[in-house]
């Protein structure tokens, strides 16, 4: 992008605007509006004041959790970019907004911050981060082949300031790669001293094709695995919390002892606050709602489509239900529509990650001599 690069968090809603509900209603006034907010950009004007501040809120309408950058691809073109900052609950709605937006002459709509061109750099104080500074290395694991696990190398980090080079150097990545694949196609990336990594180095111009090998490789082994959870066997297991309240989780445990885990790699997990019952345990009522609730997630989310319920925990006025996914985007849709339905009567939130090995649910695997959740 040119002039401009610009990551802004919506602002509260202003009450006297028009209201926008639907990605049509977006498009619509943006399209109203769009020969001022290029002027704007082209010009160099306040962009803050007479684009985001406008733009912004009705953005915010749509979804709380998306941002914008904006700037001039060339003299003529301007860029808007939708994103979510990283957080995987909200990239399918970045997509569905930019898939909306109709063909305006002059502009450039996209979803998820695009991957920058070998040649891009970033600055820390003195110290440039660019792909010809950067190694990478692949760290295997015999016990879990399938996670992608890579070690940075930068010859400026250092002890004192791992940290700090750690946050620039991620921020460097995510333009590098490009935010889609920095955030769904590594497992585990931690940023290491080059004294502490001397053998297996690759120049970082190598990491956009290994990362597409490694997903080649995993999509042929896990291609079309599908199961059928009617037949599995449930366990109900109890726990004491340190507060001394029951726990109580029912759990697959036929899926726990599965061996293709990581055919299913996205953990979703949707938590309802409630009141009422004793003991931290919801009362009849409430736990008929949230019985109806999760049975209406569950015909959204199917096991056949690739979306496991793995159980359910219920203790200290939360009722937490998790699922195991073979993508993140539905989840998060359902989830999403959920909390704005029932938001009267729960305090809901949810979360989606990506953990190949179900280590979430360790804690639901019985210890020797216990049939507790760890």
């Amino acid at each position: 992008m040119g002039f401009l690069k610009k990551l802004f968090s919506p602002s509260p809603t202003n009450p006297d605007i028009e209201k926008v509900e639907t990605y049509d209603d977006f498009w619509k006034w943006f399209n109203c509006r769009e020969r001022d907010f290029h002027r704007v950009l082209k010009e160099r004007g306040d962009v803050e004041k007479d684009l985001f501040d406008h733009v912004a809120p009705r953005l915010r309408g749509l979804n709380d959790g998306l941002f914008l950058l904006c700037g001039m691809l060339d003299k003529d073109t301007a860029e808007l970019v939708i994103t979510p900052d990283g957080d995987v609950r909200n990239i399918v709605f970045a997509e569905e907004i930019v898939a909306a937006a109709p063909k305006l002459e002059g502009w450039k709509f996209t979803a998820l911050k695009p991957a920058a061109g070998e040649g891009f750099s970033l600055a820390k104080g003195e110290t440039v981060i660019e792909a010809g500074n950067l190694f990478f290395c692949p760290n295997d694991h015999w016990e879990r082949p399938d996670e992608v696990d890579i070690s940075i190398v930068h010859k400026a980090v250092s002890e004192k300031d791992t940290d700090e080079m750690a946050h620039a150097i991620h921020l460097f990545l995510d333009n590098y790669l490009g935010e889609l694949d920095f955030v769904t196609e590594i497992d585990h990336l931690d940023i290491v001293r080059i004294e502490d990594k001397t053998e297996g180095l690759r120049p970082l111009s190598d990491l956009k094709n290994y990362l597409q090998d490694r997903r080649r490789v995993f999509r042929e082994k896990y291609e079309g695995q599908r199961t059928n959870t009617d037949i599995d066997t449930y366990s109900a297991l109890e726990a004491q919390l340190e507060n001394g309240l029951p726990l109580i989780a029912v759990v697959n445990t036929t899926l726990l002892m599965w061996d293709r885990k990581a055919s299913h790699p996205w953990i979703a997990v949707i938590e309802f606050g409630y009141r009422g019952g004793e003991n931290g345990l919801p009362n009849n009522e409430t736990y008929e709602q949230l019985t109806s609730i999760e049975e209406e997630i569950m015909g959204e989310l199917r096991d056949t489509d690739g979306y496991l319920n793995v159980g359910r925990q219920t203790a200290d006025g939360v009722r937490t239900v998790f699922f195991a996914c073979k993508d993140f985007r539905v989840p998060s849709k359902v989830f999403h529509a959920v909390r704005r339905k029932y938001s009267d009567g729960f305090l809901i939130d949810f979360g989606i990650y990506k953990d190949k090995y179900w280590k979430t649910f360790n804690r639901f695997i019985p210890t020797e001599g216990s049939d507790r959740p760890n």
